[in-house]
C-alpha cells in the first residue's frame, strides 16, 4: 500500500506492509522542497508499490480546485487499478507515456514547463507546456490530448454521428471535460441542447486554465454542465438525446465501465428512435481483443454496429477508432453523411470532410476480419 505526502518541510514517507516511518534526512529535504515546490507536483508513486490498489488520498483541495494548495484526506476510497503519476514520467525534460495497453512501446514529449499537477478524487491530472505540441493534458500518465493534434480527434468523434443524423436537436456528451467535443457539436445549428455528464471537475478547470482553444466549447449558451455519473444521468433520462458521444480515457480506473455492455444498454435506452451513439473505440493496432467482443455484445441490442477510425500522431500506434452504434434502421448506416457542413463551416475543420467520413469506416483487412469476422 502507500500513501501520499506533500514534499514539505515535514515530510515523511508511509510505506508498504509495515509503514516504515522515514525521516527525510534535512539536506536531501531542503533540495526537495525546492526542487517540488518549483514544480508543484504531488508524489504519490513507489516502485515497490502495488498497482492495484484500495486505499485513501491525500488530494489538493478535496480534488475540485487546481489551484488551492492545500492538501486533505479524500473521502472516496479507490476502488479500480492506480494510474501513473504523471511527474514520476517526466524524466530529464522529458515526458514518456507508458500504458498498460500498449507495452512494449512508449511516446515521448519533451517539456518546456509544467502548469499544473495534482489528484483528484478520481485520477492524476497533469498538464503540462511542450515544446513542438502546445499544452499536454494528462490523465493517470496517458496523453488525453495535445493542442498540436487534438482536431484530428474532436472533429471525427464529434462530426460523424452528428451528420449521419438527418437532424440533430439534442446531444449528450459523456465525459470530454477538456471541451473540445463541445467545441465541435456547437458548429451544427440544429442542435438547441448539448449536455455534458463529466464525472471529474478537476478536468474541468484545468482545462479551461491551460486548454482554452478546447473549453471554449462551454461557452455556447446551449451547453448544459453536470458533474456527475453519466450512466446514472442516462437512467434519469431515457428516450432522451439524439446523438450521444462517450469521449472516454482507456479501459482502465474509472473509465473501465464505459467499455462494458451495460454502459451501452443505458446508452441505448437514453435515445430516441433513430439516435446515434459514438463512443472511443481504442486501437486497431493494440486492442482487437477489446473491441470486437464489445461488437459482438452490443449488436444484439443496436440496429447497426460500425467501426471507423482516425489518424492522431500522439494516440498509442497514432490511431484511435470510434463505435458507431445506430438505434432504428439506417439504409447505408452511418458510413454515408446524410448531411454535410457548407463552405464557410468546411474551412473552420482542420481534418473531417464528408469524403474523409466515408473513407473512415473503410478498415485494414486484417482489422476487418478481426472485429467483424471472415463473413464481412
Amino acid at each position: 500500500k502507500r500513501s501520499v505526502m506533500r514534499i514539505g518541510s515535514s515530510t515523511h514517507f508511509l510505506t508498504q506492509k509495515k509503514w516504515h516511518y522515514n525521516k527525510i534526512s534535512s539536506p536531501l529535504l531542503i533540495a526537495s522542497s525546492l526542487l517540488f515546490h518549483q514544480l508543484d507536483c504531488v508524489v504519490s508513486s513507489f516502485p515497490f508499490a502495488s498497482h492495484h490498489i484500495t486505499r485513501p488520498l491525500f488530494v489538493r483541495g478535496g480534488g475540485d480546485n487546481p489551484n488551492d494548495s492545500t492538501f486533505k484526506m479524500s473521502n472516496q476510497e479507490e476502488e479500480f487499478p492506480q494510474g501513473l503519476n504523471g511527474m514520476d514520467i517526466v524524466k530529464d525534460g522529458w515526458f514518456h507515456e507508458r500504458g498498460e495497453l500498449w507495452k512494449g512501446q512508449a511516446m515521448s514529449l519533451e517539456v518546456k514547463n509544467i502548469l499544473a499537477h495534482y489528484r483528484s478524487d478520481y485520477q492524476d491530472i497533469l498538464v503540462f507546456e511542450s515544446t513542438n505540441h502546445g499544452n499536454v493534458l494528462v490523465l493517470d500518465g496517458v496523453i488525453q490530448v495535445t493542442e498540436r493534434d487534438e482536431f484530428s480527434y474532436q472533429e471525427m468523434i464529434a462530426h460523424i454521428p452528428l451528420y449521419a443524423h438527418p437532424n440533430p436537436k439534442k446531444v449528450l456528451v459523456i465525459g470530454g471535460g477538456d471541451g473540445g467535443v463541445l467545441r465541435e457539436i456547437a458548429k451544427h445549428e440544429s442542435v438547441e441542447e448539448i449536455v455534458i455528464c463529466e464525472i471529474d471537475k478537476g478536468v474541468i478547470d484545468v482545462s479551461k486554465k491551460y486548454l482554452p482553444t478546447l473549453a471554449k466549447g462551454y461557452d455556447d449558451p446551449r451547453v448544459t454542465v453536470h458533474v456527475m455519473d453519466g450512466a446514472k444521468f442516462m437512467e434519469e433520462n431515457q428516450d432522451s438525446f439524439d446523438v450521444i458521444i462517450t469521449d472516454s480515457s482507456d479501459p482502465i480506473g474509472p473509465a473501465s465501465v464505459l467499455f462494458e455492455t451495460p454502459f451501452y444498454n443505458a446508452m441505448h435506452a437514453s435515445l430516441r428512435e433513430g439516435g446515434i451513439v459514438c463512443t472511443q473505440g481504442e486501437c486497431l493496432w493494440l486492442h482487437v481483443d477489446i473491441i470486437r467482443p464489445l461488437v459482438n455484445s452490443i449488436s444484439t441490442k443496436y440496429t447497426q454496429v460500425e467501426y471507423a477510425y482516425t489518424t492522431i500522431p500522439t494516440y498509442p500506434s497514432g490511431q484511435i477508432g470510434f463505435i458507431v452504434a445506430s438505434k432504428g434502421e439506417r439504409e447505408a448506416g452511418c458510413k454515408v453523411p446524410v448531411r454535410k457542413p457548407s463552405k464557410e463551416l468546411q474551412k473552420t475543420m482542420k481534418y473531417y470532410s464528408t469524403e474523409l467520413h466515408a473513407a473512415a469506416f473503410v478498415l485494414p483487412a486484417f482489422a476487418k476480419r478481426a472485429i467483424f469476422g471472415d463473413d464481412e
